[in-house]
This record gives structure tokens, sequence and C-alpha cells, in this order.
């Protein structure tokens, strides 16, 4: 008996049109490896397994099977995205226990494309933070479970990572795609602005919110973006030569890369270069202001998301975020800092296509109860292992987290690929050759 679990979406869509496998058998077989394994990972805040089965026998009735690219995938959706009949919590208990009456656009793209939505995965509150954990349960990394997935999306990222399901929906505010990615060795692409529909809280966080796929290959990841940004919003390029720029420098003083991402980074380089492309090493000209420009719009987006809830039942650490960006909001909300980044960064990108850097600058923090910690503990973790993700979604431009080699523990290093505007596809074709010839285990080996 074949076996659906561990294979890829291309593979699972392509068996399910081909009338190889019904819906069913594949989302029954992902549900049950849920129900076997969640329980040590965390990633899901509830399973819609009765719910998923009825819609699963729905695709397989639909009348044009054969043309849907995700038919019968089973996908996970992060909770702060909604899903017709479930509620959307945030990772928090001061948002409302009731179900939403419309999915959100990105999900209906999935459901339209043949995707079954078989649950919602945990995300820390607010999606505040780089570490998933809080009164909805705690994320952990399938590779080390010792260690968080990440955040915020998670929950997300530990499903896809621990083979419950082959992609997965999350979105990313400040690295909230490419955090967790490159802790559980996935494939992730935050792309440009306007690519993908965002709808994410109230305002996107200023514009730098951006909705996205997490998976195990760089084929699933481009499908699921095609499936996301609508037909032909992501152009193919051809084999073309790139100008590639290759830093090891932290943009944040104080969190500098430590040397397993910096040898993961260095060995890319070299795959590149051998793969035909001009690579020389050269540095972003970073502000120094940069930081502070961080901060201030990180509290304030989540001080524009926590005006709608009840402040008394939100975690210390998430009502002194939203403190500290109530003060920062008309700043950040006249966009003047952002356009002075995008100025400065400009220049650099006219003079190379692609950027390569660390995905992080070290590993996971540990999987621990981070939410009933202090606001100044849980900032200082998050800025030390993932100080390298924030400047692109300032500026608004695409950036993706691919996995290469490994980190002493065994758990996946990963490195960062960023280009300027509309570069998506030229960023998935650099992810390719890296995988090309360099492949990844996808799937944790937790049996």
């Amino acid at each position: 008996m074949t076996s659906w679990v561990g294979r890829t979406a291309v593979e699972i869509a392509a068996a399910v049109r081909e009338k190889r496998v019904a819906p069913r058998e594949v989302v029954a077989e992902h549900l049950a490896r849920i129900e076997r394994l969640d329980g040590r990972i965390g990633a899901f805040r509830t399973v819609r397994a009765e719910a998923a089965l009825a819609e699963a026998d729905e695709v397989a009735a639909r009348a044009g099977l054969g043309e849907l690219p995700l038919a019968g995938v089973p996908v996970a959706v992060k909770d702060n995205l909604a899903v017709r009949g479930e509620s959307m919590r945030v990772g928090s208990a001061a948002t409302p226990d009731t179900p939403a009456g419309r999915d959100h656009e990105t999900v209906a793209r999935l459901r339209a494309a043949g995707a079954v939505v078989v649950g919602l995965t945990n995300v820390p509150e607010l999606c505040v933070f780089g570490t998933t954990e809080g009164v909805h349960g705690t994320a952990r990394n399938p590779w080390d479970p010792a260690r968080t997935a990440g955040g915020s999306s998670g929950g997300s990222a530990a499903a896809v990572a621990a083979g419950m399901v082959p992609i997965a929906l999350g979105n990313d505010g400040m690295g909230s795609l490419r955090i967790p990615a490159a802790n559980c060795g996935l494939v992730t692409i935050k792309p440009g602005r306007e690519v993908v529909p965002a709808g994410i809280g109230d305002g996107d966080w200023f514009g730098m919110s951006e909705n996205g796929p997490l998976a195990t290959t760089v084929e699933d990841a481009r499908l699921m973006l095609e499936v996301l940004a609508g037909a032909g919003a992501v152009r193919r390029p051809g084999n073309d030569t790139r100008r590639i720029a290759v830093s090891l420098r932290s943009p944040l003083a104080g969190a500098p890369v430590t040397r397993p991402y910096a040898a993961a980074v260095r060995e890319a380089a070299g795959v590149l270069i051998k793969a035909g492309h001009q690579v020389r090493r050269a540095d972003p000209p970073y502000p120094v202001s940069l930081g502070v420009t961080a901060l201030a719009h990180w509290t304030a987006g989540t001080a524009v998301d926590a005006r709608g809830v009840d402040a008394r039942l939100l975690t210390r650490r998430t009502r002194v975020h939203a403190a500290i960006g109530r003060r920062c909001e008309h700043t950040v909300r006249s966009g003047a800092g952002r356009e002075r980044l995008r100025q400065r960064l400009e220049p650099f990108f006219a003079e190379y296509d692609v950027l390569l850097t660390p995905a992080l600058a070290r590993r996971s923090p540990k999987a621990a109860p981070w939410h009933e910690r202090g606001w100044l503990r849980n900032v200082a973790a998050n800025s030390a292992y993932s100080p390298l993700t924030p400047p692109w979604n300032l500026t608004g431009w695409p950036a993706m987290s691919v996995p290469f080699g490994t980190l002493p523990s065994g758990a996946p290093c990963a490195v960062q690929l960023v280009g300027p505007p509309g570069s998506e596809a030229g960023l998935l074709e650099i992810a390719g050759q890296l995988e090309q010839r360099h492949p990844w285990q996808r799937i944790a080996p937790l049996e």
C-alpha cells in the first residue's frame, strides 16, 4: 500500500487528478499522523478531522478535478487567517471564540485549487514574537523538540516539517515565515507587496505583512505561491546568470552571525559559483538606525492589532509591546522611515540581482513558556537569533529561507535569498539550484 504521508503536494495532486488515489484516503492518512504525533509537537490549535474528510469527498466529486493544481492536498492554515466555520484565536485568550463566516481570500484560493484544510496552527499571542507558545499550546521544532519551532508561523512550519501536511499557509511581518522555516528545514518565500492578497489583522502591520507558503521543496513552494498569487503573477525567468552579493553582516549591532550559519552561506555561495553565477562579497548599506526603526514598526503593528481586544486578557509581554508601539504609531504610519530605507538600499540592488545571507544568526531558543516571561527578555532572545529578516519587511521586497546544511545538533541550517520588487520567480530559481545541487532531508525523523 502506498503511503501519501511524506509525499510532496505536487505528487499528491497529480495522483488525485489521475484518480490513482482518492482525496479522502490522502487526508485520512495525514489526520492519522496528526493524531499520532501532534501531542509531541504542538503544531495545531484545532484539527478539523470530520470537516476535512467531508471536504475531501467534495473535492473528489468536483467536475473539474483534472484541472485542480492542489487536488486533494491537505493544508494547514495559520490561526490569524479566517477559515469558514472556525474561530480565529490568534494565539490569545483575549480574542473571541466565534466561527468565521467566510474564508480569508488566501484560504479561498487554496480551496478553489482543490486543497483541503485539515486544521489551524498555533501562533504566539497576536503573532508578535519569534517563538510560538501560549494559552493554546507550544509549537516545537520536529528536528529538535527541545527547541521552539520559531514564530510566528511556528505551528504551520512544525506541521509541515513533521509530515502532518505537505504544505501550510503562514505570513510574515518581521520574519514570521522565514524564521520558523529556517528552524524547521523548510522552503518559504515572503512575496513582495501586492503579489499575494494580505488582509492580515488591521492594516497588515503598515503594509509589512505578507501571506506565503511553507513547503518541503522549492517546487511545492512555487506551486503554492502561484495559487495564492493568481495566474501569471509569478513569471518564470530563463536560466540567466545572476549577480549575487554574499553578506555575513548582521544588520543589528550586537547580534553577530554564528559559525554554522556563516558556513552555510559560504558553502551555498560555492554552489552558486559552480552553477555559473557571478558571486562576490558585498554588504548592503544597512543604516545604524535600522534596529530602532524595526523596533518602532514591530511594536506599532502590535498596538494596532491589540486595539480591538480586552487588554486585561493579554499577556504582560504583549501589553508592554503594544504600549511602546502606541508611542511610535504616528511616526510609523507616515511611512517615511520605510521609504528612506528603500532609497538607501535601491542602489545596492541595482548592482546585484540577489542577496545571499544567513537566514538566522544562531539556533532558536528552547521551547519554553516565553509568554510568561518579561518583555525585555523576549525581545532580547528574538533579536539575538533573527536579526536578518526585518529589513525586507520594511522595504516590502521578496525574501526566501532555504534549507542548507545542518547545525551541530543535527537540526537544519538555512540561508536567506533577497531580491528587488518582482524577483519572486528569480529567487525560486536560485533556490531550486541550491536544492538540486545540495538536496536536503525533507521530513524530520520522528518515527
